[in-house]
């Protein structure tokens, strides 16, 4: 982020997160309604969780500001101005917020872990889920899925994570080798 010299700006305001955190929400409402949409999205929750069936150990691992690791175009960095009280900004990441922003990060994500897809990774947007047969298996895999992350500079956030466990909750249900069921908080 840096100052701006923009004649216009976004709104903002603060959303307290989760674990206690404040995030700096922009209304880029006025940008999205101008902006091109990139036509792939991401795919239906429900088809990938389907994946998860036959497997029993499961890691998820989330990624620590992730939309901030795609560069904005330069030039473009003032579409992303926004306006406090005391002053203009404008971001040289991405934020999550403009309409083609998730679509970017999954496709830079899925290019990442393109050879491991499916095969024992699944990534949606920000939050990627390990899974496995065997604990030996795990091990293997959550280390490539480490090295990956440490190749790339890319850094995970320690509350977003969960290690070999029997059941993990990923984006809104519980995974485990019982199968699916709702996450009972989301209800």
């Amino acid at each position: 982020m840096r100052p701006s010299s923009s004649s216009t700006g976004a709104p903002v305001l603060f959303v307290t997160k989760k674990d206690g955190d404040l995030d700096l929400c922009v209304d880029y409402n006025k940008l999205n309604a101008v902006t091109r949409k990139n036509s792939d999205p991401a795919p239906p929750i429900n088809q990938l969780l389907t994946i998860f069936n036959s497997f029993n150990i499961f890691s998820k691992i989330g990624f620590l500001a992730a939309y901030n690791l795609l560069r904005i175009k330069e030039g473009d960095e003032n579409l992303t101005s926004l306006r406090t009280k005391y002053d203009s900004y404008e971001y040289l990441g991405m934020r999550f917020g403009p309409n083609n922003a998730p679509a970017s990060l999954k496709n830079i994500v899925n290019d990442i872990f393109e050879y491991f897809l499916e095969s024992f990774v699944i990534v949606y947007l920000d939050d990627i889920m390990v899974f496995s047969s065997s604990e030996e298996e795990h091990f293997k895999h959550v280390a490539s899925v480490l090295q990956i992350l440490r190749e790339n500079n890319l850094c995970s956030k320690a509350s977003k994570c969960v290690f070999h466990a029997s059941s993990v909750e990923y984006l809104g249900y519980v995974v485990s080798s019982d199968g699916l069921k709702m996450d009972s908080s989301n209800v």
